[in-house]
């Protein structure tokens, strides 16, 4: 196959026949907690699982609306066996650690995805929204 803009290679599971459906990574994700809920998603191909688990484990560690939207992102995806991240996503111990373990890492020179996160913390009566800035949507809460 030939790859994508992502780098994937199409395989036969996704080859286009009558009566199949396109694979696809969509994944709007809503995640419960102690805090309330969580909404996410983004549009980004074979990257967009990457961009809603890192947005997952930022909710997870306390994080507001805007900082699950602007976080660094990293991805890899199997083939290319290369770790691509955004500029300044990973510190450079860690791509060093990664290289000395036998990891390729390259820094993109664009960002990619285009979050958007919703977080409902009901207990307080509070709503809050953001707009990923890589994009160009924009967020308001009334």
């Amino acid at each position: 196959g030939v790859p994508n803009v992502y780098g994937l290679i199409g395989a036969e599971a996704n080859a286009i026949a009558p009566g199949k459906r396109p694979l696809s990574s969509m994944s709007p994700t809503f995640v419960q907690g102690e805090r309330g809920v969580a909404i996410l998603g983004t549009p980004g191909g074979s990257r967009i699982i990457t961009m809603v688990l890192l947005g997952v484990l930022g909710y997870a560690e306390g994080g507001d609306a805007a900082s699950l939207v602007q976080r660094g992102r990293f991805h890899h995806q199997y083939l290319p066996d290369v770790i691509q991240a955004e500029a300044g996503a990973l510190d450079e111990a860690v791509r060093t650690e990664l290289t000395l373990l036998g990891h390729t890492v390259e820094v993109l020179e664009r960002p990619y995805g285009n979050m958007q996160v919703v977080i409902w913390e009901r207990e307080a009566g509070r709503v809050e929204a953001a707009s990923d800035p890589r994009g160009v949507g924009s967020a308001e809460v009334r």
